[in-house]
C-alpha cells in the first residue's frame, strides 16, 4: 500500500507548471499529466527504487502518494528537491521585488520553479545515454533499459518505469542499442555513485568549479554534461548559467538591451538575483521558450 504524506509549499507553487516544464531533455523531467504528476526513480538510497503520484488541492498543498521499499520520508525529500520544494518561494518572490524584469515573469508564469532530474545519477546516466544522438532515441533506449533493468511501477495515471539502480545497471553487460564503450562509461557513472561521489550535497558542497572539475573526471563527461548535472540534478540555487546557449539572447530581449550580452554582463546583471540565479536563468529560459525569441549562440562563457 502506498505512503500518504503532504508538502505545503513555502510561497507560490504550480503542480501544473510543473507538469508541463519545458526545460531540459524530457527523461529529466516528469511526465506530464495534466494537473498532476507521475514520477518513477532510483531513491537517494540507491538501494530501492520508488514512485511517487503528485496531486495538489485547491489551497496548494501537494498530496504525495509514495511507492515502493525505499523509507518513505527519504523519498518525499527527494520529491522536494525534485520539484525545487526544498527552497522558499516567499525568498523567490523577493528577487522580484527588486528586479522588474524577474518580477514581471514570475507574475506571467505563476508558481513555476525548476524541475530536476531525480538525481546526479541519474543525470550523469542520461548524460551518457544521449550523447551523439536525437533525444527521443535516447528516451526509448532508457525506457527499454529501464523496463528491463529496473523497474515498472504501476500508478493511477498508468504504468511508469525507474531506472536501474547501481548495481542493478552494473550487472548489464550487453543491451541492444548500447556499445560496449557507452556501457563501460555507464559502469563508471554507477560506481561514482556508490562511492558517494555523485550524492547532491557532496557536490553543492564544492565550488562549481571544483565540482564541474570532479564531474568531468566521469569517462564521457565533458563541460556540457557536467553543467547538466550540476545545475539540474542537485538543486543548486544560485550558479549563473553562463552555459546556457539562449539565455544572452532571451536576456537581450526581456531587458531591452540594444547589444548582444556578453557573459561579464549577464554576471553584473545577475547579482540582482542572489540568491537564485538559476532560477532566475531557469525563468527567463522557459519564458524566451515560451515567446519564440530567435536566438544565436554566443561565444566565451562557461557553465
Amino acid at each position: 500500500m502506498p505512503t500518504e504524506l503532504t508538502i505545503t509549499p513555502e510561497g507560490a507553487f504550480s503542480l501544473a507548471a510543473a507538469a508541463s516544464f519545458g526545460f531540459g531533455p524530457n527523461t529529466g523531467r516528469p511526465r506530464p499529466d495534466g494537473d498532476t504528476m507521475s514520477l518513477a526513480f532510483v531513491a537517494d538510497d540507491l538501494v530501492h527504487q520508488a514512485a511517487a503520484f503528485v496531486t495538489q488541492d485547491a489551497h496548494g498543498a501537494l498530496h504525495c502518494r509514495v511507492f515502493g521499499e525505499a523509507e518513505p520520508d527519504l523519498v518525499l525529500h527527494q520529491v522536494r528537491r525534485v520539484l525545487s520544494l526544498d527552497h522558499s518561494g516567499l525568498a523567490w518572490e523577493a528577487i522580484g521585488e527588486r528586479d522588474p524584469v524577474i518580477g514581471k515573469l514570475q507574475r506571467e508564469l505563476p508558481g513555476l520553479r525548476p524541475v530536476l532530474f531525480h538525481s546526479p545519477y541519474e543525470a550523469a546516466a542520461w548524460s551518457i545515454l544521449s550523447q551523439r544522438r536525437h533525444r527521443t532515441q535516447a528516451t526509448a533506449v532508457r525506457k527499454r533499459l529501464s523496463q528491463a533493468h529496473g523497474r515498472t511501477f504501476t500508478l493511477p495515471s498508468g504504468d511508469v518505469e525507474a531506472f536501474p539502480t547501481p548495481a542493478e545497471l552494473l550487472a548489464v553487460d550487453s543491451f541492444p542499442g548500447l556499445e560496449a564503450q557507452r556501457i563501460d562509461r555507464l559502469h563508471a557513472v554507477a560506481r561514482a555513485a556508490l562511492d558517494g561521489l555523485l550524492e547532491p550535497e557532496r557536490l553543492l558542497d564544492m565550488a562549481p568549479e571544483a565540482a564541474m572539475g570532479a564531474l568531468q573526471e566521469l569517462p564521457g563527461i565533458g563541460p556540457t554534461y557536467a553543467g547538466l548535472i550540476l545545475l539540474r540534478s542537485t538543486g543548486a540555487t544560485d550558479i549563473v548559467t553562463l552555459g546556457e546557449p539562449r539565455l544572452p539572447s532571451y536576456v537581450r530581449q526581456f531587458y531591452r538591451l540594444d547589444h548582444p550580452v556578453t557573459p561579464d554582463e549577464l554576471s553584473t546583471l545577475a547579482e540582482a538575483w542572489r540568491p537564485f540565479r538559476t532560477w532566475a536563468g531557469v525563468l527567463i529560459r522557459v519564458a524566451g521558450d515560451r515567446d519564440g525569441i530567435a536566438w544565436e549562440p554566443q561565444s566565451g562563457g562557461g557553465r
